[in-house]
Order: structure tokens, then C-alpha cells, then sequence
């Protein structure tokens, strides 16, 4: 809609113009300031504006167009409103979708394959799905990718863990266990569940660490695939990094060809101080064996060679000091780096009953992220991990979220669907009977919600290209308290307005559902 009447005061005023909100609704719908045309055109800003409005006088879309200081004031009339609001009735599976074709390699959560999933990657998780998704809906075509960290020490690590899990529990036998490992109930679990898929003489001796190390990495993967499914979260496709490694000798002669590289005190450094780093970075240690930054020059390599139009990565807020790093990478490598970008997941705090919970993966008292689905299920957990920005701290109480009422902002938004489909039910009539209904002559609150309900695309526009993803959130908390209010105000059936208001209710639900749909939340009708 905004698109719309964008391109219309284009085609008028035939200059650039800002097209924003008033403060004051009153004011109008939208409005465009003039200031910047003053020192052009030489005339006062209030000059400029009357000058601008007088050219809409006969423009149907407008109800009315006034000048007020350097301002013009743009209010809809009823056709255009009732016109896009059977449009969003009509073709609800079509409603805020965009035709964008930019191509996005999207990449996120790439937890190590050495656990379940916590609570802090559910944070990503959830939140590269909803990016995902509403990128989607807008047209763009987007890959999401799982980075898989199967090439390091954690998997050695992991199948140490199980081996010695074993040989205690299995075995019975008393362990000696080494300062590092992985603790919790889940490597005991897994440990027998080894003892029968690869038999008890697999803990019989160190040789088949290793074994289990693979083993268990691709246990852990399918318990992973569950978290997500679980949470409604799927990928495109997985990469391994171990898998890639293969491909590290060329990556590191594209560096050394383009002489980014340098050798000192027996390692070869790249020279990302360079570019922004706050030092040089080493790749290839002493003994020749790569670092961890290898592995990501490869994945990136490899990443840049597909030819997307942007690449995103959305990862945790410890490794903001990796991304100067990278991008020299990438700049070293021969491709453009400011096609990358990197957004950060803050940690989440979970309280229950008002106190806190500790994390700690490897201390085996971390909170997972299936213990937090199975208690209040995935729709609250999507929305309240979408409800602030990624890169900020967030913090919840579980127990909130079980709650009736509008404190839970999750059973808010769906009672408003529900209480829409419950007039419908009580007037029996449905959406499509009343889709011909003119919308006209509502009252000023009546204008108000509708005008919201059809402000859904521009709502999505600027979440997904913000990255702020908690817009959407948002806006359905202040469309469903608007609906609500509107709802306790006003008679709707068997009032004189019946049909007029069951249609503007069916605009308010299509919104609420499609917005909901996007964060991956399927709107409930009856609560």
C-alpha cells in the first residue's frame, strides 16, 4: 500500500520526496516534508507545501491532501482502503508478498555436533528461521545453511567423552577422567545407547575413540534435526567443514597468489591487521596443521564461489571479534566482503518463578532448548525469542508464558484471531459473504484499525530489511490490543454496522495470520 501511494505523489509532485508517518494520525496517513525543496525552488516551506497539496485535488485515491507548516498531509479515502482490504480478504495467499529476486546464502545456528541444543542457540535459530521466512514472502531467494564443526578438537572431545562414559557405566569399570570432557546425563545415555547399536567391546579399548567420535557426531546431528524440528526450524542443506577441508590447499594459495600472507617464527599469518583487524591472524601452525580460521577461509571460499547476491551469518555475540577477521578473509580470497553480513544472537537468561537458571553445556546443567519447547511450547518460545532485537540481552520467565491473559503477548495476539472467527460464528455469516461489503463511513477508530490491519506489508518490509525482526512482534501486540479495544467498545452483531465491522474484523485476522505465519506461529481460532 505504501509502495503505492509512493509512486502516486512520485507521478504528481514529479520531485524526491521522504514518505513517513505523522506523529499526529489525525494529521493524515502519511505524509512528505518539503523542507529540502525550499533553497531549490526558493520559496518558503509553507509555500511549497500548499503548492504541492493543490496539485491532489482530484486525485481519488486521497481523501484529503492539506498543507500544514512545510508539511503535506496525505489521508486515504475509504475506496482505496476498502479496495486493498478485499484484495487481503480476497487473496489472502498473496497479501504483503513482494517480487525482490536478490539471492541469499542465509547460514545460522552451526552449533558444534557434540550436544543438544541450549536455549542461547535456539535464540539464532529461531531467529534466522523468521529472517528466513520473511524474506521468502517478499520474493527473495534465499538458501539456509547449516555450517556443521565436525573438522575440530570438540568431535575428538566428544568421543573421548563417550569412551570413558562407557567404560564407567558400561563397563563398570573406574575412570580416571581428564580435566576437559563433556559432562552431562545426555553422554552417559548416549554411551549405551553405543552399547547396543555398536556393542559393549567398543569401550574395550582406546583405538576406537576415534569410531565413536564419528559415531556420536552424527547421533548428535539427528538429535539436533529434532530440536529444530521440534521448534519448526528446517535447513536447506548442511555443509560439513571436514568435508571441506579437502578443498584448503587451494583457498590457501589464492591467499599466498595474492600475497596476503606472511611467515613468521615457524607459522604462516594472514594480514588482516590490514583490513581492520586488530592484529594479523595465524592460519597454519608450526606443525602445518590449519587453525580454526581455516576452516572458516574454506567455508567462505567455498560460499563466495556460489555467486549469491548477499551472504548473511547469524551467530552467536561471542564471536563478534571474528568478523573483521573474516571479511579479510574474503577480501584476500578475490571477492567483495561487504557482500557478507554478520548478525549477532545475544545470549537468553530463562528464569522460572522469578529465579534464574545457570548454563553450562559441558557442565551437564545447561537448559535445553527441547526442555523449554516441551514446557510452553514452540509458538511461545518462537515469539517471546523474537519479541527484541537479536543483539540484545533477553530475558523471560517461563511461567509468564503459561498465563491467560495480556501478560502472555502469544495468547493475546491468538485470542484476537479467536474472537474474530467467534463473531463470524455468531452472525453466521463468513469472510467471503461479506468481501463485497463497501467499507465506508466507519467511524474514526473503525479507519484507524483497518488502516493498521493493511499496514502489514510495509511492516514486513521493514523488519526483514532492518533485520529487526521484532517489528512483526510488535505490530501484532499493538494490531490485537487495537482489535481488542475496538472489540469492547463496539457493538458488532446485530448492529447497523454488522457487515461493515465483520469485514474490517476478517482484514484484522488475515494480518494477524500472515504475520503470525512469518515468525512461524500458526494463529489459533479458538482458544
Amino acid at each position: 500500500m505504501k509502495q503505492i501511494v509512493a509512486q502516486k505523489i512520485a507521478q504528481i509532485l514529479e520531485h524526491e520526496f521522504v514518505l513517513e508517518k505523522p506523529k499526529d494520525s489525525s494529521f493524515g496517513h502519511y505524509a512528505t516534508p518539503v523542507f529540502a525543496l525550499s533553497k531549490t525552488l526558493r520559496k518558503p516551506p509553507q509555500v511549497i507545501a500548499k503548492e504541492c497539496a493543490e496539485r491532489f485535488l482530484d486525485e481519488p485515491m486521497f481523501a484529503s491532501v492539506t498543507a500544514v507548516g512545510g508539511y503535506v498531509n496525505f489521508k486515504l479515502s475509504d475506496a482505496f482502503l476498502d479496495k486493498y482490504a478485499s484484495q487481503a480478504i480476497a487473496h489472502e495467499d498473496t497479501f504483503a508478498k513482494g517480487n525482490a529476486s536478490e539471492t541469499i546464502l542465509l547460514e545460522f545456528v552451526s552449533a558444534n555436533p557434540t550436544g543438544p541444543l541450549h536455549i542461547g542457540h535456539a535464540r539464532g535459530a529461531v531467529y534466522g528461521d523468521a529472517l528466513c521466512r520473511m524474506g521468502r514472502h517478499l520474493g527473495k531467494k534465499i538458501t539456509s545453511e547449516y555450517y556443521i564443526n565436525d573438522a575440530g578438537n570438540q568431535v575428538e572431545l566428544l568421543g573421548l567423552s563417550l569412551y570413558l562414559a562407557g567404560a564407567q557405566h558400561v563397563l563398570g569399570e573406574t575412570v580416571a577422567w581428564p580435566e576437559e570432557f563433556y559432562r552431562g546425563e545426555y553422554i552417559t545415555d548416549l554411551a549405551f545407547v553405543a552399547e547396543k547399536e555398536l556393542g559393549r567391546e567398543v569401550f574395550s579399548t582406546k583405538e576406537n575413540i576415534a569410531r565413536l567420535s564419528v559415531w556420536g557426531k552424527d547421533k548428535m546431528l539427528e538429535l539436533i534435526r529434532q530440536n529444530l524440528s521440534d521448534a519448526g526450524i528446517s535447513f536447506d542443506q548442511f555443509v560439513s567443514e571436514k568435508t571441506l577441508y579437502a578443498r584448503w590447499d587451494a583457498s590457501f594459495q589464492k591467499l599466498k597468489d595474492n600475497k596476503t600472507t606472511f611467515e613468521e617464527g615457524g607459522k604462516t599469518w594472514i594480514r588482516s591487521s590490514e583490513k581492520g583487524d586488530e592484529k594479523d591472524r595465524v592460519v597454519v601452525r608450526e606443525d602445518g596443521r590449519p587453525t580454526y580460521l581455516a576452516g572458516d577461509i574454506i567455508y567462505h571460499d567455498d560460499k563466495f564461489a556460489r555467486k549469491y547476491d548477499r551472504y548473511i551469518n547469524i551467530w552467536g555475540a561471542d564471536h563478534h571479534g571474528y568478523i573483521a577477521r573474516v571479511k579479510a578473509a574474503i577480501h584476500f580470497l578475490g571477492y567483495d566482503e561487504e557482500k557478507l553480513e554478520v548478525l549477532l544472537a545475544q545470549m537468553v537468561s530463562l528464569l522460572k518463578g522469578g529465579e534464574p537458571y545457570k548454563m553450562s553445556k559441558r557442565a551437564g546443567n545447561f537448559i535445553l532448548m527441547s526442555e523449554v519447547v516441551e514446557e510452553i511450547g514452540a509458538d511461545a518460545l518462537r515469539f517471546i525469542f523474537l519479541s527484541k532485537k537479536c543483539d540484545t540481552h533477553l530475558e523471560f520467565d517461563v511461567d509468564s508464558l503459561k498465563q491467560h491473559d495480556s501478560s502472555n503477548p502469544i495468547f493475546y495476539i491468538n485470542y484476537a484471531h479467536a474472537r474474530v472467527n467467534q463473531v463470524f460464528e455468531k452472525s453466521g455469516k463468513t469472510p467471503e459473504e461479506v468481501l463485497h461489503v463497501k467499507l465506508d463511513n466507519l467511524s474514526e477508530e473503525g479507519k484507524t484499525l483497518l488502516f493498521q490491519a493493511l499496514l502489514l506489508p510495509e511492516v514486513l518490509e521493514d523488519a526483514f530489511e532492518s533485520r529487526q525482526v521484532q517489528k512483526m512482534t510488535e505490530y501484532l501486540r499493538m494490531l490485537a490490543g487495537n482489535l481488542h479495544k475496538f472489540y469492547n467498545e463496539n457493538r458488532v452483531v446485530g448492529s447497523e454496522e454488522e457487515v461493515k465491522l465483520l469485514k474490517l474484523f476478517a482484514v484484522v485476522a488475515v494480518s494477524i495470520r500472515v504475520g503470525l505465519g512469518l515468525l512461524g506461529i500458526e494463529a489459533k481460532n479458538k482458544m
